[in-house]
């Protein structure tokens, strides 16, 4: 199928979809042009899933051109177009601001949203990449001036006419970092009460999503009986499982990067061990099994064998419609983590042994998992000013000795 069109800046564009069976995305959509100056035949194409997907993808190019783009400015990913276009956006800003500027564009702008066309970045599709920056625990300033550059940069692309409203001035973003952080001095708020909770929000998801895939209730269990992030569940591979001793060692995460998602390193830097839990080896053998006998084989992935991510999941299980029907509707996929270390310090896990275990870096994050237990530490004043009262308490003083002549 084929369209041809004008434009008011003299570009003739030819658009189609092919369809090839044969492929993951089967439908190519495709436009083509000849370059008014060059006069060379230029052409962009990209593969969708689906006929609609690809409409809606020449749909874009085609409102871009009657605009005055050209396809290429139109498409150009947020990487590329800050790479080339990074000396104008930060023009006029001091040398000692430059560094956490660049800093947070290579660092976090490029992984989130780098892959993705300037025109396609919303101020929803930044706002929940901001919350996940806060979710990672990144200081209020390392926020601040992240979303500084990508203002900076988005703003260029205004003056450039590739979008008329610069989606990255987000508000409310401190009111939601001081909620975290007022989170994150309780995490054991944020945790599942129970075992059978845990099941009934796996159950929950499953039914929720597309065919009922049964591994999204799998990912979710599984972080939560190991303490663990997604991205760590989705880096877990099978030669990571001691089925043995029954222990993961933790090695890396899937985390967002430019042209999709990609593993590396845990968070801290360091592998880690983590113990398997019973009630969770059956369903661990089962994806063992499906997996196949490659040790590099992912334990999780989604129901086309893709990668997972915390906003995957989400998206895939409609999980803020489901948690809302279960009366948590505050609940995070990081939450998941919190209910692990939670169960871990309620079953009396030293805290030494559940610092090793969460891989935290601080020995004080770990112990915001302890259970408060009043009573005990009322009881321990009391014993302590016991132990004061007899050190207070005074002596009795020796007979004095009769001297007789």
């Amino acid at each position: 199928m084929a369209d041809k069109t004008n434009f008011p800046i003299g570009v003739r564009l030819s658009t189609d979809i092919e369809y090839r069976p044969d492929r993951p995305t089967p439908y190519r959509a495709r436009v083509r042009w000849t370059d008014p100056t060059s006069k060379r035949r230029q052409s962009l194409s990209e593969g969708k899933e689906s006929e609609e997907e690809a409409q809606e993808w020449l749909q874009a190019i085609i409102e871009a051109a009657q605009a005055g783009l050209t396809p290429s400015l139109a498409t150009m990913k947020l990487a590329q177009y800050g790479e080339a276009n990074m000396d104008l956006a930060l023009r006029g800003l001091e040398l000692k601001t430059l560094d956490p500027y660049l800093s947070g564009w290579r660092m976090r702008v490029v992984p989130a949203l780098g892959h993705l066309a300037v025109r396609m970045i919303t101020n929803g599709v930044v706002d929940r990449t901001v919350q996940n920056w806060i979710a990672d625990e990144h200081s209020r300033s390392t926020v601040k001036n992240t979303i500084a550059v990508l203002v900076r940069v988005m703003e260029q692309a205004v003056r450039d006419g590739i979008i008329k409203v610069n989606p990255a001035r987000v508000t409310g973003w401190q009111k939601l970092y001081k909620q975290a952080e007022d989170e994150l001095l309780d995490p054991r708020a944020l945790a599942l009460p129970d075992w059978e909770t845990l099941v009934a929000l796996a159950d929950g998801l499953v039914a929720a999503s597309h065919d009922q895939y049964r591994g999204w209730g799998d990912v979710v269990i599984f972080a939560a009986c190991t303490a663990a992030r997604i991205g760590e569940v989705s880096g877990c591979r099978v030669g990571d499982i001691d089925t043995t001793q029954w222990i993961w060692t933790v090695r890396r995460q899937t985390t967002p990067a430019p042209g999709g998602l990609t593993d590396k390193g845990t968070k801290g830097k360091r592998a880690r061990k983590v113990p398997i839990v019973e009630e969770i080896r059956p369903l661990i053998a089962q994806r063992i099994l499906s997996a196949g006998p490659n040790p590099d084989a992912r334990l999780f992935t989604g129901p086309r064998g893709g990668r997972i991510s915390t906003a995957v999941l989400r998206d895939a299980t409609h999980w803020d419609d489901v948690v809302t029907k279960l009366g948590y509707e505050h609940l995070r996929r990081h939450d998941l983590r919190h209910t692990g270390l939670t169960w871990f310090a309620d079953a009396g896990v030293q805290v030494h042994v559940l610092r090793r275990i969460a891989g935290h870096g601080s020995l004080t994050t770990t112990q915001r998992y302890l259970h408060p237990d009043v009573h005990k530490i009322t009881a321990a004043g009391a014993a302590l000013s016991a132990h004061f009262s007899v050190l207070r308490a005074p002596r009795s003083l020796p007979s004095p000795i009769v001297v007789t002549r």
